[in-house]
C-alpha cells in the first residue's frame, strides 16, 4: 500500500536514506580503521541490527539486558551493554547470555565489582567488562585517576572478571555550539580515553578495547587517534531534528511520525493525532542540536510542534491551518528519535512511497 493509507499514528522508516546512511557510517570506519559496533537503542529493532552487522559492524551495543536477550535470541551473537549493570537478577541473565553469546558490559566502582564477582562464582565463562570512562558528560563512569586506579588494583584480585578494555561516551558534544567546538570535545575525550587505557596498561592489563561513540562526532569526518580501536554511534541510522541541524541538512532524515489532523479549531491552531506517547515532549535547547519546539512538520520548513499533550499534537501556524484540511495526513521528523521509537510497536519500511515490509520494534520496552 501508499504509506499515506496506514491508520496513524505511524512510525515510518526511508528505506534508501536508512540504508545510504548505514553505509556511510560502516566507510567512515573502515577508513579510520575502527570497528564500528552501533548503539541499537535508536531502532530497538533485531531486524536493523541484523542489517547494520551485513553490511559490516562487528556485534551491537544495547542499553539494557532485555535489548540484549532480545537481539541474542535473533542471532546477535557479540553485543555489548554499554551501561553498568548492577543487581543479582540482571547478573544473572548475563551469566546465562554468556553460556551462548560473546557478551560485556560496562563496570565503574568496586561496589559493583564486588557484585559481578559474587554472581559470576562458578560459571563457565568470566564476566566480560569494560571499564568506563567519564569524558565531560558528567553522567556515569570513572572520573579521578585515583579512583580508576584503586579500581584496577581491586580487579587484580577478581577470579571471575576479563577487563575486556575501557569506554566513553561524550555525549556533551550534543551541547557543542558549533562543528569546530564538538571537534574539540571529541578529541579531548578520546585523549582522556587512551589515557585511561594507557593506565591500565602500565599496571599489568591487556586493554584490547578502546571504544568512543556519539552520532554528532561521528557525522563530520573527526580524526580518530591511534590506539581507538571502536565507535558506537546510534542516532546515524536514523538522524532526528535535532541531529539535522547538528548536520545542516535533514537529508539523512530517515523516520518520521506519519500523523493524521484531526481539528482545526482557530483560524492558526492545528490538532494531529499523536501527542506524548507517539512522540514525547522533549526538547532540545541548547548548541548545535537545539531545535524548536517539539518537532518539524516535514514539507514545511517552519512549522514545528509547539506542544503536545497525550494523544494531541498542537501546531499554530497560520499559512499551514489554511493549506491542509481534517483528514489529511502530514509527517512529522521528531526532535528525538531515540525515545520515540520506543512508543512504537511497529515501524513501517517505505520505499518509493509504498510500504515494503512491517518491522517489530521487538526491543519496546526492554528496560530491565
Amino acid at each position: 500500500m501508499n504509506y499515506v493509507e496506514l491508520d496513524t499514528p505511524a512510525l515510518l522508516i526511508d528505506r534508501e536514506i536508512m540504508l545510504d546512511n548505514c553505509r556511510n557510517m560502516q566507510e567512515y570506519a573502515d577508513r579510520k580503521n575502527v570497528i564500528l559496533r552501533p548503539h541499537t537503542k535508536t531502532h530497538k529493532m533485531s531486524k536493523l541490527a541484523l542489517v547494520q552487522e551485513a553490511l559490516g559492524a562487528k556485534g551491537i551495543t544495547v542499553a539494557k539486558v532485555g535489548e540484549a536477550e532480545v537481539m541474542a535470541s535473533k542471532g546477535l551473537k557479540d553485543i555489548f551493554i554499554a551501561n553498568e549493570i548492577v543487581g543479582a537478577i540482571k547478573l544473572e541473565r548475563i551469566r546465562n547470555l554468556a553460556d551462548t553469546t560473546k557478551i560485556s558490559f560496562g563496570l565503574d566502582s568496586i561496589p559493583q565489582a564486588d557484585m559481578v564477582e559474587k554472581a559470576f562464582e562458578g560459571a563457565t565463562r568470566k564476566a566480560v567488562v569494560l571499564i568506563e570512562i567519564e569524558v565531560g558528560e558528567e553522567r556515569s563512569g570513572v572520573v579521578t585517576e585515583e579512583d580508576y586506579k584503586a579500581l584496577l588494583k581491586h580487579l587484580k584480585n577478581c577470579n571471575n572478571i576479563e577487563v575486556k578494555g575501557v569506554f566513553s561516551h561524550d555525549g556533551h558534544s550534543y551541547g557543542a555550539k558549533d562543528i569546530r567546538e564538538c571537534r574539540e570535545i571529541n578529541l579531548k575525550a578520546q585523549e582522556r580515553t587512551l589515557r585511561f587505557a594507557e593506565i591500565a596498561e602500565n599496571m599489568g592489563f591487556s586493554i584490547n578495547t578502546v571504544s568512543i561513540g556519539s552520532t554528532p562526532s561521528m557525522m563530520h569526518d573527526f580524526d580518530i587517534l591511534e590506539g581507538v580501536t571502536e565507535i558506537r554511534p546510534g542516532t546515524y541510522i536514523f538522524m532526528d531534528a535535532s541531529q539535522a541541524n547538528a548536520y545542516g541538512s535533514l537529508k539523512r532524515n530517515a523516520a518520521t511520525i506519519l500523523t493524521t489532523i484531526i481539528s482545526l479549531p482557530t483560524a492558526e491552531r492545528v490538532i494531529t493525532d499523536v501527542g506524548a506517547k507517539g512522540i514525547t515532549a522533549q526538547r532540545r535547547t541548547k548548541g548545535f542540536c537545539a531545535t524548536k519546539g517539539l518537532g518539524l512538520i516535514k514539507g514545511w520548513s517552519d512549522v514545528t510542534l509547539h506542544d503536545v499533550f497525550d494523544e494531541h499534537a498542537i501546531i499554530y501556524h497560520k499559512a499551514f491551518h489554511d493549506g491542509v484540511k481534517v483528514g489529511d495526513k502530514v509527517e512529522i521528523i521528531p526532535n528525538h528519535i531515540c525515545p520515540v521509537v520506543n512508543l512504537h510497536e511497529t515501524a513501517y519500511l517505505v520505499s518509493g512511497g509504498k510500504v515494503i515490509e512491517e518491522i517489530p520494534v521487538d526491543c519496546r520496552g526492554k528496560i530491565k
